[in-house]
């Protein structure tokens, strides 16, 4: 049986007076009902309603709030304030049910410096099962501990300045972040010298490679002084870093270099691969457990812009139902997105969580009150999302603390979501017994997988 993450009828969150939240002039959470009806589709969910289910619009004034909670809660009544509303309380519900949640983001979060602001410390609440990305975030990633680099390295630049004057002197340009040339040559040595260890000559994973490399990160930032990083963060709490395009990155191509080195006869024969087939697999095998053996049984993702790792993201569950042909694996039962695609062009970037209920990727039970869809720039968004919900966190935290966990629990059951360990879930270190388990399920379909090879090619 499933958790049940929807804890009240649609659009309240089924607590009772006792439950005392961060949010309500007495400490209770007036909050849910206002979270409901987003669907993914423009917050509609509410729309010609009968009028014992209609939500109204709660307001207060500014200046009678004192949280952050209250402040997404109540004073982002309409319009495209509402969807960031719904994006906040829906992450709310999520986490206050215990779901394990998903984590995809695109851009260059850690180029931008984004990782230590805000990204780093929600991975350390427990929350994040496992994270996809892209081979840039985790290059980049590596550029503030390299020798030489200092709080002056990076440096603002105007978006629309004299570009061929920054190529002239030197200085790589990301939106309008400037950094040194010399800053990627360097890391491009880092990663040379890390591909070329003994450990590295065989065949991996890339989550391997990627738990490698945030070690080398993690030595070379205590070395340097330097705060930690985002790979050597998801090492330290083994969560596992999923990317879909490994091959489209800097990191990448440096094994390219030595692959061709050793082409043309310049090093030994470079033996550092990626295994496509075994990580595919190994995140099937994470998502698998989260339906299977998870405290809930169901799993929440947050979609930080598109492309790649937020397809990745979503594949497991078609990959597991209709490419394996498991039975009873649902969709994600919370999808939260931000991204900056218009869902008129038609991409995967793009799409509304509920077109995934079409593919079998989002519960179709839920998504209309579990799922939205806000197209903005995450960057814009994410510090004060996050920073209300440590927030929540603390004051479980504090109530904890005067009243025990267990009488918290028992009268505010969302509170046990917010409060689990911060150890998280370590799925790194149980990937080799998930992956077993898998194997061992695919083992069990054979009939169905074998009547699935044949087909009369023209």
């Amino acid at each position: 049986t499933r958790f049940p993450c929807q804890s009240g009828p649609a659009g309240h969150s089924g607590k009772g007076p006792a439950d005392r939240g961060p949010s309500g002039n007495d400490g209770t959470s007036e909050s849910d009902g206002a979270a409901g009806g987003g669907g993914g589709a423009g917050g509609s969910g509410g729309d010609g309603a009968p009028r014992g289910r209609r939500r109204p619009l709660l307001t207060r004034r500014v200046d009678q709030i004192d949280t952050l909670d209250e402040l997404f809660r109540f004073c982002l009544p309409a319009f495209g304030a509402a969807y960031l509303r719904r994006v906040y309380s829906i992450l709310d519900q999520a986490i206050g049910a215990g779901c394990p949640m998903t984590l995809a983001i695109a851009g260059p979060a850690t180029v931008s410096g984004q990782h230590w602001t805000w990204l780093n410390p929600l991975l350390e609440t427990g929350w994040v099962a496992y994270l996809s990305t892209t081979d840039a975030v985790c290059y980049h990633d590596g550029h503030r501990a390299l020798d030489g680099v200092d709080s002056e390295s990076f440096f603002e630049v105007p978006i629309f300045g004299d570009d061929g004057a920054l190529r002239d002197d030197q200085t790589i340009r990301v939106t309008d972040v400037g950094f040194d040339e010399q800053v990627l040559l360097n890391q491009d040595r880092f990663i040379t010298a890390l591909l070329s260890q003994p450990d590295m000559q065989r065949k991996m994973t890339g989550t391997e490679f990627r738990f490698r490399l945030g070690q080398a990160y993690a030595e070379q930032e205590q070395r340097r002084g330097v705060p930690e990083g985002l790979l050597a963060c998801c090492q330290r709490l083994a969560i596992p870093i999923l990317v879909g395009a490994a091959a489209d990155g800097s990191a990448f191509l440096n094994s390219v270099k030595l692959w061709a080195m050793g082409q043309a006869g310049l090093v030994p024969g470079h033996r550092f691969e990626l295994d496509m087939h075994a990580e595919v697999f190994e995140a099937c095998a994470y998502h698998y457990w989260g339906l299977t053996e998870s405290p809930t049984k169901s799993l929440a993702t947050l979609i930080l812009g598109g492309g790649v790792p937020k397809n990745y993201n979503l594949q497991p569950e078609p990959a597991l139902s209709q490419i394996f042909g498991l039975e009873n694996i649902d969709g994600y039962q919370f999808d939260v997105q931000i991204v900056t695609a218009p869902v008129t062009d038609g991409s995967l970037s793009s799409c509304f969580p509920a077109e995934a209920v079409t593919w079998g990727k989002v519960d179709k039970d839920t998504y209309t009150e579990a799922t939205e869809s806000l197209q903005s720039d995450y960057s814009l968004l994410m510090p004060f999302i996050v920073k209300a919900l440590l927030d929540n966190r603390a004051y479980y935290e504090r109530k904890a603390a005067e009243v025990g966990e267990e009488h918290l629990f028992e009268h505010n059951p969302k509170a046990r979501g917010y409060l689990r360990p911060r150890t998280g879930y370590r799925l790194y270190e149980k990937r080799d017994d998930l992956v077993r388990t898998l194997t061992e399920a695919v083992q069990l379909n054979r009939d169905w997988l074998m009547e699935g090879l044949s087909y009369p090619l023209a």
